[in-house]
């Protein structure tokens, strides 16, 4: 019986993958359409990334003139300095959760361009505020949208990179942290000296609206096709048990004793509510925070990382801009301009991370940048009133280098280590630790400095001939409240600003130390349980190499 006639094989056609004379062609994940602009999407991508870390690095340069009186500022104290940063975070960690979720539910295209709009809002009202309750009110505005743009962006860009491109993508992606960082303090130097202290959040504007545009015709959709259900629940605990945590401890450091039971049972009410989330979390059949991944050693070390790297940061960031203005006397802008080595040791090797990684391994590279950030940090050490600015130069150096070989695998861990579909999710849990510990940062050793000057502070306070006991009290919460009861007491105030200048140092070195031990913690935590060796292929081009073996044979 004869056979039937083979069918002709049909042409390829345009989106086939193009054909490997090695073997069987290599299946792509990623629409060719896509694949071919994913840089040009990377680069839409930055814009949102920028806003939102180049608000708080504006920020941080604004934070001595929202300090002044009016009509120069706003004459915010310390607390509340600390509560504009941390009205935004606790909001932005707390819904982080939600808002991964909603992306691979909804689509992260449309969570980001929501988020944008939120987050261009809040700038114009933060900028037009008029006390410094208003400001932390808007800026926990500002705080929702950024918890939908963060971890769109990340997501987006795992599902628009193959997943042997990506620990190169999302090296690029930290560097454009340390860009943002670089731009942050130097724009809002340049504003600070031509307009007033609002144009640091009203900046904001024209970069939303340019990124709204470019996202609408570049960045395409993607979302989770079986999408898991909301959990209010577990966010509503996240967020109370956050809140009342760091309002705990920012209170100990106002009353300058953790002792008292307003605080004691603030930050124990805290630790209850978060014990709370974590039960209920592993009990729930929809969870917004999947406590499975910790199981794996790898996962929990890169967030643990990210949380305890970003605790040492945030609260060196918060003094080195008092010590930079208030005791070295240099303008807002002069200011921005010397964290600029810091910028630059990010954008140099951040991107390059991946090779040393491959090297080396990830438990080697992280553990030598954590020595890193703790040697910066303990050099903070050598800062006195008059030492040599180049030595700041230099700390700063090194610091940048440090962080640029920890993110970058760390985050590929974290990213790598759930399935394409839910990189919102995996997007909301990187930001999420790195949110609450730069929160827990700024107001555990933002205490720590407090209460630091305070204690030094006080006798010199309480020798002042006629100084009311409520006046004393104002004037010792920080070094620009001293500096303004110095300037109200004339020539006879001079010496109170050395005295000033001296128990500022004093309380920056303790604050140092305390940042040195967290960054050396995280070490010994990557040095532990990183792998020695990072994964550098996922498991279907292992199986797709495979293939190809099979078909030589």
């Amino acid at each position: 019986m004869a056979s039937s006639p083979t069918p002709p094989t049909p042409p390829p056609s345009s989106s086939s993958p193009a054909p490997d004379p090695a073997g069987p062609a290599v299946v792509r994940h990623v629409p060719e359409h896509i694949h071919h602009r994913r840089w040009l999407i990377m680069s839409v991508l930055m814009l949102s990334l920028l806003i939102v870390v180049l608000d708080n690095s504006i920020l941080n340069v604004a934070m001595k003139t929202v300090a002044t009186p009016a009509p120069v500022g706003l004459g915010a104290t310390q607390s509340q300095l600390e509560w504009a940063i941390n009205s935004y975070t606790l909001l932005f960690a707390g819904l982080l959760f939600t808002s991964g979720l909603l992306g691979d539910r909804l689509g992260r295209k449309k969570v980001l361009l929501a988020g944008l709009l939120v987050f261009g809002a809040g700038s114009v009202l933060a900028a037009l505020s008029s006390s410094a309750g208003q400001l932390i009110a808007f800026r926990a505005v500002m705080g929702l949208g950024g918890a939908f743009v963060m971890p769109a962006t990340l997501a987006i860009l795992m599902n628009v990179f193959e997943r042997e491109e990506q620990p190169k993508a999302i090296g690029i992606w930290a560097g454009a942290v340390g860009l943002a960082i670089a731009i942050g303090p130097i724009a809002g130097g340049l504003l600070l000296d031509h307009f007033w202290w609002g144009s640091v959040f009203l900046v904001n504007v024209p970069i939303v609206l340019v990124a709204l545009v470019a996202m609408v015709f570049l960045v395409p959709d993607s979302k989770d096709p079986a999408p898991g259900r909301l959990d209010p629940v577990g966010v509503l605990l996240s967020v109370v048990g956050l809140v009342l945590l760091v309002y705990g401890i920012i209170k100990g450091g106002q009353l300058a004793d953790f002792t008292d039971p307003q605080v004691l049972g603030t930050v124990l009410g805290g630790l209850l509510v978060l014990a709370g989330f974590v039960l209920y979390e592993k009990r729930s059949d929809h969870p917004s925070l999947d406590i499975r991944y910790f199981r794996k050693p790898a996962f929990s070390a890169a967030v643990a990382a990210i949380a305890l790297v970003f605790f040492a940061l945030m609260g060196v960031t918060f003094f080195i801009v008092f010590y930079n203005q208030s005791v070295r006397g240099y303008s807002p802008l002069q200011s921005g301009v010397l964290v600029l080595p810091l910028a630059a040791a990010q954008m140099i090797f951040a991107p390059q991370a991946r090779h040393v990684v491959d090297r080396f391994g990830a438990r080697a590279v992280c553990t030598v940048g954590m020595v890193m950030v703790a040697a910066a940090m303990a050099g903070f050490l050598l800062l006195d009133t008059d030492t040599p600015i180049w030595v700041l130069e230099v700390l700063f150096f090194v610091l940048g280098t440090g962080m640029a070989h920890i993110m970058p695998p760390v985050t590929v861990t974290i990213m790598h280590a759930l399935p394409r579909e839910k990189a919102g999710s995996g997007s909301a849990l990187n930001n999420t630790f790195r949110q609450v510990g730069g929160t827990l940062g700024v107001a555990v050793l933002g205490s720590v400095l407090s209460t630091s000057y305070r204690d030094r502070i006080q006798d010199t306070l309480a020798a002042v001939p006629g100084l009311p006991a409520s006046a004393r009290h104002a004037a010792g919460e920080s070094i620009e409240a001293t500096a303004g009861l110095a300037d109200r007491m004339g020539p006879a105030g001079k010496a109170l600003i050395r005295t000033a200048d001296d128990a500022f140092i004093h309380a920056m070195h303790v604050t140092s130390l305390g940042s040195a031990a967290v960054a050396l913690i995280g070490a010994v935590v990557v040095a532990c349980f990183l792998p020695g060796k990072m994964d550098t292929g996922p498991r279907e081009v292992k199986r797709e190499r495979a293939g190809k073996a099979e078909a030589r044979q």
